[in-house]
């Protein structure tokens, strides 16, 4: 190749985009940022939720997918950022209240959903909220003959979460 003017600027414009630092800007989760993530939530009994081995979830954070301190997490994080986050006890669905815990006659359980239905102790059941537009969960702790003992609390609620990420697209 020899030393022509263009040549020249070419040779010159190469050099500069091989030593110029990467100017892409790096997009950062904010407040109302949509997300699409591989995430794992854990406790000290295992894995609750684990996204990893299947397609990625989507969220908008500010809305009651996630807890308000796993979203302050996220916040500031990169496009791109894979980490686990440790939560202490407690820090990520709150401390256990007691007041979560409650009786419900199997007169009402059959009034409002299977008379047939049988409760055994660890299953989740999915409640309709008050006003019908949502639903809610409790784990069955303890089943009488007439009365099932519900436990409102988020199963990791007082416990320590690890909390894993991979962030793929930030709008």
């Amino acid at each position: 190749m020899t030393d022509t003017p263009s040549n020249k600027a070419l040779e010159a414009v190469k050099t500069a985009l091989d030593t110029a630092p990467d100017s892409t800007p790096s997009v950062r989760v904010q407040p109302g940022s949509f997300l699409t993530l591989h995430y794992r939530l854990s406790g000290p009994a295992g894995d609750i939720i684990n996204t990893f081995g299947d397609k990625p979830a989507t969220l908008s954070l500010g809305t009651g997918e996630l807890s308000p301190a796993l979203e302050a997490k996220l916040l500031g994080l990169s496009e791109g950022t894979r980490i686990t986050l440790a939560l202490a006890p407690g820090e990520a669905f709150g401390e256990r209240n007691a007041d979560m815990l409650q009786w419900v006659s199997k007169k009402i359980l059959a009034e409002f959903g299977d008379p047939d239905e049988q409760y055994t102790e660890g299953e989740v059941v999915q409640f309709p909220t008050p006003d019908g537009s949502g639903r809610y969960a409790g784990a069955v702790r303890q089943v009488r003959e007439d009365e099932v003992l519900f436990d409102f609390n988020h199963p990791l609620a007082g416990q320590p979460v690890a909390f894993e990420v991979h962030l793929i697209g930030v709008l």
